[in-house]
């Protein structure tokens, strides 16, 4: 049981950092990608390629979740679960993903 809830564990931490990694490319912050392609900032597509490699390796991790049957929904809003499941990276997944009433801040 311990060696489970240690891949658990593995897999929560490395899920809350895919989504914290998508949210800082949401909001234009800096990330990791930053660091492996500092060129890539004078060029304009430079926002919209970071923000989908964030959406992939999220989309990534949830499916290794998936695959282990691990519980990855109760980390997300309804609407954020929704439009994980739909898988495509939308307007509107840019533009709605912190939901208008949400009481949490953008991610620092």
């Amino acid at each position: 049981m311990g060696k489970e809830n240690d891949l658990l564990a593995y897999f929560v931490e490395k899920l809350l950092g895919a989504k914290t990694h998508f949210e800082r490319a949401l909001d234009c912050k800096h990330t990791e990608f930053d660091d492996l392609y500092p060129y890539m900032i004078e060029h304009p597509q430079f926002f919209w390629y970071k923000r989908y490699v964030a959406w992939s390796e999220l989309l990534t991790i949830v499916g290794l979740c998936e695959d282990l049957s691990f519980d990855w929904r109760s980390h997300f809003t309804k609407q954020q679960v929704e439009y994980i499941e739909e898988r495509v990276m939308s307007s509107k997944v840019l533009d709605e993903w912190f939901e208008k009433n949400d009481s949490k801040k953008h991610v620092g």
